[in-house]
């Protein structure tokens, strides 16, 4: 079993941690050329290729803020169709959750998590794709592993938190006609 976190962007970011959280592959998938849409359909490819029978999956929601948001959307249906016509599962994590998750807050600025995450981990790395995808593989070997009712010295309480949060998500209501 691996716990694979994947953030998809232009550059998607991808990594793999062991059971015991090991790094087994962290890098950015950028597809093949810069003319899309051969590049998103090969960097899609390429992101199923790396994809396991029995892996626990978690990927980073949809940014609504982004002023990428056409672009983005494709990439990211394009990433879970791809993963639902292979039969994989996954499990979503808004990009709150993964802020929170690394640093405690939900709205920490990208280079605000470097720090964390080399604190919490040991983690480095020059893109904040694969470092957000390390984060998202984080989660998923919590959400894996961990009873999010019984406080651990592996988890902070924010982390625990993030865990409950995406385990049982709020009921959304409906709004008035």
């Amino acid at each position: 079993m691996r716990f694979i976190g994947l953030d998809p962007s232009t550059k998607t970011g991808f990594v793999a941690l062991d059971e015991d959280g090991q790094v087994l592959k962290a890098k950015e998938l950028k597809g093949v050329g810069s003319a899309d849409p051969v590049r998103m359909i090969t960097m899609i490819d390429d992101i199923a290729a790396h994809i396991q029978k029995e892996d626990i999956i978690v990927i980073e929601g949809f940014g609504f803020a982004t002023q990428q948001g056409i672009q983005l959307g494709g990439i990211g249906w394009g990433i879970r169709m791809a993963l639902t016509r292979r039969g994989f599962k996954y499990i979503e994590a808004s990009p709150s959750q993964v802020k929170k998750f690394a640093t405690g807050k939900g709205n920490t600025k990208k280079e605000d998590m470097i720090l964390p995450l080399f604190r919490h981990w040991g983690f480095e790395h020059s893109s904040d794709n694969v470092r957000d995808a390390y984060v998202l593989a984080q989660i998923a070997k919590g959400l894996k592993t961990v009873d999010t009712n019984i406080l651990t010295n592996e988890f902070t309480t924010y982390q625990l938190e993030v865990l409950a949060a995406i385990n049982n998500p709020p009921i959304k209501k409906k709004k008035a006609k």
